[in-house]
């Protein structure tokens, strides 16, 4: 069975976590039928993320984890978080490296209202540290749409190792 013929439960049982605890990303995206290939599919995500309304879309953003923080510490990151920051060696940072990305952490949540979101398969500790650092500087709206572009990386790659 194709993926365009598959019901909407069955879609979102298969696509929901890729869009940390916000399955609505993938029935929104299932309304969008047919995707004709893996490209298709992926637009699909990333429309209904971004024509979603602002409230979701925050909604969405806050129900990321923070890096390296009271969740990772917990235990409590789905599957695919926890891969992704043990990949980018956020489980083993220094005292000190733990301490500034606590600091930026908390600082970019008093900033935005949301937790700061890195696609970290493409980061280290210190490039997270330093553009984490950059980003405090931009607007709301300039760190939303950024927020929501990592969403959309850290969904592509999610949905490329789902359909390997």
């Amino acid at each position: 069975m194709s993926i365009d013929e598959l019901e909407e439960q069955q879609f979102v049982a298969r696509f929901g976590a890729l869009f940390e605890h916000s399955p609505w990303v993938a029935r929104e995206a299932w309304a969008r039928r047919p995707f004709g290939s893996r490209e298709g599919l992926q637009a699909a995500f990333e429309a209904a993320l971004h024509d979603a309304p602002r409230e979701r879309q925050l909604a969405l953003l806050r129900a990321h984890p923070e890096l390296a923080g009271r969740e990772a510490r917990a235990g409590e990151l789905t599957a695919e978080s926890g891969r992704e920051q043990a990949g980018a060696a956020l489980d083993r940072l220094s005292p000190t490296e733990h301490a500034q990305l606590a600091e930026l952490n908390r600082r970019y949540r008093e900033r935005f209202g949301f937790p700061m979101i890195v696609c970290v398969r493409e980061h280290t500790p210190g490039s997270i540290l330093a553009w984490g650092s950059t980003r405090l500087e931009r607007s709301p709206d300039e760190e939303l749409a950024t927020a929501l572009g990592e969403v959309a990386k850290i969904a592509g790659l999610r949905l490329g190792d789902l359909l390997q």
